[in-house]
């Protein structure tokens, strides 16, 4: 029994760690995000709509959506509805969106 509880309460600890490590949010530093936004400012793109896709925090942009370059920031962007997206190009999530 004592065993079945040991198991039991180590599955629990490894869940509850995946969990906190899902839940953590990227978090751009300031610096980072004024790059971004003198580039995009510099570089202005055309406005894309996705239809189908929630422009949240945490969504996943399809394959179709091209991302463009910041030089010497890793994520990536794109404008969506008149809007800054920032894309980690890894996962193709919206890590922060720019008003």
């Amino acid at each position: 029994m004592r065993m079945h509880l040991s198991t039991a309460a180590a599955g629990l600890l490894l869940l509850a760690g995946v969990g906190a490590a899902a839940a953590q949010d990227v978090v751009i530093e300031p610096q980072q995000e004024t790059v971004i936004r003198e580039y995009v400012k510099k570089q202005p793109l055309a406005s894309v709509k996705i239809p189908g896709v929630e422009l949240n925090i945490g969504s996943t942009l399809p394959d179709t959506v091209e991302l463009h370059e910041v030089p010497n920031v890793k994520y990536r962007y794109v404008v969506i509805d008149n809007r800054t997206v920032v894309v980690d190009p890894g996962t193709r999530k919206v890590i922060k969106v720019i008003e």
